[in-house]
């Protein structure tokens, strides 16, 4: 009977965050909001720069999305998604980064008030039939 017993498999790290449902949906949504209201102030013909500290004493001064895309330091996996398109639309397109995020996170902010409600994310996405 000993023999049948598997040892314990971890697949995540100690200390990481596994809460699931709503509340993680709805932090989900907030931790994109926190990354496009980043970028948003750069987007339009008063977009205004973003002053860029790293680790190694670097400064980077741009109003380009992409690179501050590149540049922040994400650690939320909902977030990092948010930075994998805009590298998806800078590699295909070349331009429209900040409009890509902030597009994205405003379908994200949309679909807040039905998650809190109890709407399940797969009724938000599902197309209507006409």
């Amino acid at each position: 009977m000993a023999s049948m017993m598997q040892p314990q498999i971890i697949l995540l790290k100690e200390g990481t965050d596994t809460s699931q449902g709503r509340a993680q949906v709805v932090s989900n949504i907030n931790a994109c909001t926190a990354v496009a209201d980043t970028v948003r102030t750069t987007l339009g013909p008063r977009g205004m720069d973003k002053l860029i500290h790293d680790d190694k004493g670097g400064v980077t001064i741009s109003n380009d999305g992409a690179t501050i895309m590149r540049l922040l330091d994400i650690v939320h996996p909902a977030a990092k998604i948010l930075v994998d398109i805009a590298k998806s639309q800078d590699s295909e397109v070349g331009d429209g980064t900040t409009t890509v995020v902030l597009l994205a996170a405003e379908f994200l902010k949309e679909a807040k008030p039905y998650v809190e409600d109890g709407v399940h994310p797969h009724s938000l996405i599902r197309i209507p039939q006409l």
